[in-house]
């Protein structure tokens, strides 16, 4: 049973690090080689889904690493492994032969092999590790287009503000060792510690997820990071990196609630990040930023079920919004390659040229607006459900960030459908078009996550059977909203939004303002400090030990010579008359002897 865990991880990791060492040399059969790793990955993800297995070896003392496949991560491992291979047949026809093809597809491997590790750790210092490899992967395929120093910036601010909020797991890790009830930092025995250490290992757990999820305040970097390739963004965004703060905070749903504020803390983040970058989105006229900003959105409903104790609700969004959102990605990048565009003005009539593209984006954006029958509309009301359990505003927020999300699915829709001039255009090759297919098919069979026996055995399985579950009215007023929403947009589009909200609410300029100029002024006051002040003094006892070293030795030297001197004439001295007396002549010897008796004796009578 281990041998199939090991390999699950073990596959992906070590033929990306091959493709990616291998370079150039190997660019002819890296899509290939990596669709076909991708697949058999796929393959042991489904085995492992089903049959459970762990593996542990040793590490450090009292820290092994531990792997383990239940019911959440089982879950987890088929949507990741199913979105990388349907992306990797995607980039087959997407990376052109004069791309650096084994670069891309290498590091493709590894962020997939590095989240398939995260989603089945069992202890902190393993996921802190596929963790960290993650981040460095992404920012390299960020940057996969390096030589322009806009990519290579972008790729910088979002692992920067990831790295930044990485540290709440090296607190969380530090608070659980110091608490003496975890020091194996298993994830199961997080909950059982005590306050204090219990409320900050919840703390930095929340920091991390937030940041890696692009949760406010840490939403900006998601916009940064569409600097990359399209297949990038589809995998990145969609079943992987961004998910993944939002998964740790469903596989840590115990540790929210034994914290008593976790849970309230993250549901509302969750929700107001909904709301607002709803709002966001709706503001962009550039396809990739609405996509990018609808991420941040749709994960803030993950995040609200995590806080909600909505763990089947969250897992049923994740692999719902999984499919919606690679597919809504993937299809930007075919409209991308062909046309040429990326703006929404550009993209009019772009639907009606590429009808398998155009159709597949349709059921990607209406399964986004939340639109039944489709996935995403019966996942809202299973984690809404949990939060009209806790709160009746948390639920009316929730069901506020659906509309919106209706408002900006059908906002993109409704430009890519309308009439346009036809242009001569490349169409999608086979390989990009096939992914398109069984994404959108996807989006659809996901929807049986609402019917009562599935949602009964996904629970079960999730073991969360005593959750609370949507009754009909629930399905039905949210479906209701999101086709009302639908329809006014789709008929008089959206309202003009504010400067703010197109530029992502400003978030960026305002860490650098408060954070970044901050943080750098001080770093340049300590630098300054350390030049002119640390170093010179420095230097200046240099100056001062060299200056005694020589008066030293000038005056002292001379001194502490003719002493060592004295002592060795003296004791020369004293060496030639011991000398004396030894002859080597035996009356001699006896005459001393006889001599030394004497003296004695004389002492002893005197003594006496």
């Amino acid at each position: 049973m281990s041998a199939l865990l090991w390999g699950l991880i073990a596959l992906p990791l070590a033929v990306g690090a091959l493709l990616t060492a291998a370079g150039r040399y190997a660019d002819r059969a890296a899509p290939v080689v990596a669709v076909a790793c991708a697949t058999a990955t796929l393959g042991l993800a489904i085995a492992a889904a089903f049959r459970h297995p762990t593996a542990e070896a040793p590490l450090l003392e009292n820290l092994p690493v531990r792997l383990a496949v239940d019911g959440l991560s089982g879950l987890m491992v088929v949507t990741v492994a199913a979105v990388t291979t349907v992306v990797l047949v995607f980039s087959v026809g997407d990376i052109g032969h004069g791309e650096s093809r084994a670069r891309f597809f290498g590091l493709m491997l590894l962020f997939s092999g590095s989240m398939l590790t995260t989603v089945t750790a069992a202890t902190l210092p393993v996921l802190m590790m596929a963790w960290e490899v993650m981040g460095a992967t992404s920012w390299a395929l960020i940057g996969y287009w390096w030589r322009d120093p806009a990519r290579g910036r972008a790729a910088n601010t979002a692992f920067l503000t990831t790295r930044a909020t990485d540290l709440g797991l090296y607190l969380a890790a530090g608070a659980a060792l110091a608490s003496g009830q975890a020091n194996t930092l298993a994830l199961s025995e997080l909950p059982d510690t005590a306050d204090p250490w219990l409320s900050a290992i919840t703390a930095g757990v929340i920091v991390a997820a937030l940041g890696k999820s692009a949760q406010l305040p840490f939403s900006f970097w998601l916009s940064r990071a569409m600097q990359g390739p399209s297949p990038v963004s589809a995998l990145l965004h969609s079943a992987t990196m961004v998910v993944a703060g939002a998964y740790l905070l469903l596989r840590l749903e115990p540790l929210l609630t034994a914290s008593g504020w976790g849970g309230p803390v993250v549901a509302w983040i969750g929700a107001a990040t909904a709301v607002l970058l709803g709002l966001v989105a709706v503001a962009q006229n550039d396809l990739k930023q609405l996509l990018a900003a609808s991420s941040c959105a749709q994960i803030g409903f993950m995040v609200l079920a995590a806080g909600a104790g909505a763990v089947t609700g969250g897992t049923a969004q994740l692999m719902a919004h999984a499919a919606a959102k690679s597919l809504a990605f993937l299809v930007a990048g075919v409209w991308l390659s062909t046309l040429d565009a990326k703006t929404l003005p550009a993209l009019r009539g772009a639907a009606r040229r590429h009808r398998t593209a155009g159709l597949a984006f349709t059921v990607s954006a209406l399964t986004l607006a939340g639109v039944p029958p489709l996935s995403l509309w019966a996942a809202k009301d299973l984690l809404l459900a949990g939060a009209l359990a806790q709160s009746s505003w948390l639920y009316a927020v929730g069901l506020a960030a659906g509309v919106i999300s209706a408002a900006y699915a059908v906002k993109a829709l409704r430009f890519v459908w309308r009439p346009a001039p036809v242009v001569d255009d490349r169409r999608p090759t086979g390989s990009e078009a096939l992914p398109l297919v069984l994404l959108a098919l996807a989006c659809v069979g996901l929807a049986v996550l609402a019917v009562p026996p599935v949602r009964e055995a996904v629970a079960r399985v999730l073991g969360a059977t005593t959750e609370p579950v949507p009754v009909a009215w629930e399905f039905i007023l949210s479906g209701v909203l999101a086709l009302i929403a639908s329809a006014v947009v789709w008929i008089r589009g959206t309202p003009t939004m504010g400067a703010p909200w197109k530029d992502w609410l400003r978030l960026e300029p305002a860490v650098r303002r408060f954070l970044v100029r901050p943080t750098d002024r001080v770093a340049r006051a300590l630098a300054a400090f350390d030049d002119r002040v640390v170093d010179r003094t420095v230097d200046g006892a240099a100056h001062g030990a060299l200056a005694l070293a020589r008066w030293t030795d000038r005056r002292v030297e001379k001194d502490v010579d003719g002493v060592v001197e004295g002592v060795a004439s003296a004791t020369r001295t004293l060496g030639r008359w011991a000398r004396r007396p030894q002859g080597g002549q035996l009356h001699q010897y006896l005459a001393q002897a006889v001599a030394a008796f004497t003296a004695l004796a004389i002492a002893l009578v005197f003594v006496r």
